[in-house]
C-alpha cells in the first residue's frame, strides 16, 4: 500500500480481518454475474457479515430505448435504499470487494461518491485474495440494523455526453479512454460504430493489474503507466469505457494515485458510439 497518495481507498485482507467485528464497518459483495446468478455465488460463501449488492439493478437506471445498452446512474433514492439494507450510515467505513479485477467494486464506489459518501475503501486483490490467505467465510447473512444515510451530490464526478461534447479540444480537460486498444484504435467494438471519442488517450483498466492477479500494480508501476500516457496533472480527468465500469475502476485508480479532479462519463462509449451525430476518432 506504501506509494499511494491515498492509500486510505484500499483494504488489504490484513487491515479487513482485523476490522470484521467493527459496529462502524460494512462489507458489501459486489460479484456480478451476467446470467444473474452472482446471489447464488454469494449464498455459497462471503466475506462474514457482508451484504450482497447487486450493482447493475440497485445502482442503475432500467433500460430503456433512450438509453440502449447505455449504463445511467440511479437517483438518490436508489442509493439510499441499498445504504438503508446494508446499515450504512454516514459515519459508516464500507469495505467492497468482487471476483473481477474490482471493476464492480469501483463502480459501487463511484456511485457512492456520486451522492457524497466518501468512507468506501475496495479490497485489494477482492474476494480471491480474501479465499487465498485462508481467512474466514460464511453462507448465512445476518441483518444489520437499518442505516441512515443523507445522499449529498457531487456533479463534478459525473458527466453526460452533453457535458462532454462540450469539452472536446478544452485545454483544460484530458478525455481518457479505459477500453482495451483494439477498442479505442477502432479494430472491434459492439457499438454501431468503432473508434473513440477524439482527442482522447488510451489507458486500458487491464494494464493497471499485476498479471494473473486481482491485484493493482504498485504505485511506481502505475504512475509508469499513467506517464506513458500521458496522463496530465492540472487537468480535469474524463474517463470512460463501454458502459462505466472499467472508467470507474480508471478513476478509482487515478484518484489513489491523487489526482484531484476526476469524472466519469456515465453513458461512455454505448452511447457515445450508438449516436450518430457525435464525432469519432479512428
Amino acid at each position: 500500500m506504501t506509494g499511494f497518495a491515498r492509500p486510505e481507498l484500499l483494504a488489504s485482507t490484513e487491515w479487513l480481518a482485523d476490522e470484521l467485528a467493527r459496529p462502524d464497518v460494512r462489507i458489501v459483495d459486489v460479484r456480478w454475474r451476467p446470467d444473474g446468478t452472482g446471489h447464488a455465488v454469494f449464498d455459497a460463501g462471503h466475506i462474514p457479515g457482508a451484504t450482497y449488492l447487486d450493482w447493475r439493478v440497485e445502482l442503475n437506471e432500467s433500460p430503456s430505448d433512450e438509453t440502449g445498452h447505455a449504463l445511467r446512474l440511479a437517483p438518490p433514492d436508489a442509493i439510499v435504499a441499498f445504504m438503508a439494507r446494508a446499515g450504512v450510515g454516514d459515519a459508516t467505513t464500507l469495505v467492497l470487494y468482487d471476483d473481477t479485477l474490482g471493476l464492480y467494486a469501483a463502480r459501487a464506489w463511484w456511485s457512492f461518491r456520486v451522492y457524497g459518501f466518501e468512507s468506501a475503501r475496495i479490497l485489494d486483490g477482492g474476494f480471491p485474495a480474501w479465499v487465498a490467505a485462508s481467512r474466514p467465510l460464511s453462507s448465512g447473512v445476518l441483518p444489520h440494523p437499518e442505516g441512515s444515510f443523507t445522499p449529498r451530490l457531487n456533479p463534478r464526478l459525473r458527466l453526460t455526453t452533453t457535458d462532454v461534447r462540450s469539452l472536446l479540444g478544452s485545454p483544460d480537460a484530458q478525455l481518457i479512454d479505459a477500453r482495451a486498444n483494439p477498442e479505442f484504435r477502432g479494430h472491434e467494438g459492439n457499438a454501431r460504430r468503432l473508434g473513440h471519442i477524439p482527442g482522447a488517450i488510451n489507458v486500458p483498466v487491464g494494464a493497471l493489474h499485476e498479471p494473473g492477479s486481482q491485484r493493482l500494480l504498485d504505485a511506481d508501476a502505475i504512475r509508469s503507466v499513467l506517464t506513458r500516457a500521458t496522463v496530465a496533472r492540472g487537468r480535469r480527468l474524463v474517463c470512460y469505457d463501454g458502459s462505466g465500469v472499467g472508467a470507474a475502476k480508471l478513476a478509482f485508480v487515478l484518484t489513489l494515485m491523487g489526482y484531484d479532479d476526476v469524472a466519469v462519463y456515465d453513458g461512455g462509449w454505448a452511447e457515445w458510439g450508438d449516436r450518430l451525430d457525435l464525432p469519432v476518432e479512428r
